[in-house]
């Protein structure tokens, strides 16, 4: 017996070791013709293992790189797009994406945060920008709520904060409550739960109706 701890290393062992004998196999085909089509049948059997990334894109075009791969880049067929992939290529190392770099300060807040001040900074003093001002305030508590849930941030923190992180352009009056924004949401929610419920009340029917908090019966 044959244990296949003695047998070649799968090149993808995905794909099993049958696909790699039949890759293998495809190699020593001295007929260009045979050896093409012996090669199209492999791609075909490598997608029938995986019908669910049908839908993918370019997903054939990925089998015909395994191909390659499989064969070690040794194997003289042409793929149905482009050129065959080199061993080069396989082995060529993605460039490095470079790491944002934002300020150190006020880590809690998240860089969204920055960059929501600085979008503030650039806008006419208005309406608009107290109200743009706010919102960040709130977000802002909602992100050292996220953080420090065991901690409790007052709005003096909040207003202190932000005044530091715009440089003293940004500030909310002292008179402003900032609400967390899922806290508002939820207000504005039970709010119109609220509303609804009354307007059912006032405008049930059936045989008892209400009329200035007293019932009358209809006729």
């Amino acid at each position: 017996m044959q244990y296949n701890s003695s047998k070649e290393n799968l090149e993808m062992p995905e794909y099993g070791r049958n696909v790699q004998l039949l890759v293998n196999h495809a190699r020593t085909i001295e007929d260009d013709e045979f050896r093409q089509a012996f090669a199209e049948k492999i791609v075909e059997l490598m997608h029938q293992m995986n019908p669910q990334n049908r839908t993918i894109e370019d997903y054939r075009t990925k089998l015909w790189k395994h191909l390659f791969q499989i064969a070690r880049f040794d194997l003289n067929v042409k793929p149905p797009e482009g050129d065959p992939p080199t061993r080069e290529e396989f082995m060529a190392k993605p460039s490095k994406v470079p790491y944002p770099k934002a300020d150190a300060r006020f880590r809690h807040y998240g860089t969204n945060v920055q960059r929501m001040i600085r979008k503030a900074r650039d806008m006419e003093k208005g309406p608009k920008r107290e109200a743009f001002t706010g919102v960040i305030a709130s977000y802002m508590k909602l992100a050292y709520r996220t953080w420090n849930r065991e901690h409790f941030v007052s709005d003096e923190v909040i207003k202190s904060d932000l005044i530091s992180l715009s440089e003293g352009e940004l500030s909310v009056r002292d008179s402003i409550y900032v609400d967390p924004i899922n806290t508002a949401r939820a207000n504005e929610s039970a709010k119109d739960k609220r509303r609804g419920k009354r307007n059912n009340n006032n405008n049930r029917g059936g045989k008892y109706g209400r009329s200035n908090g007293k019932n009358y019966r209809r006729k």
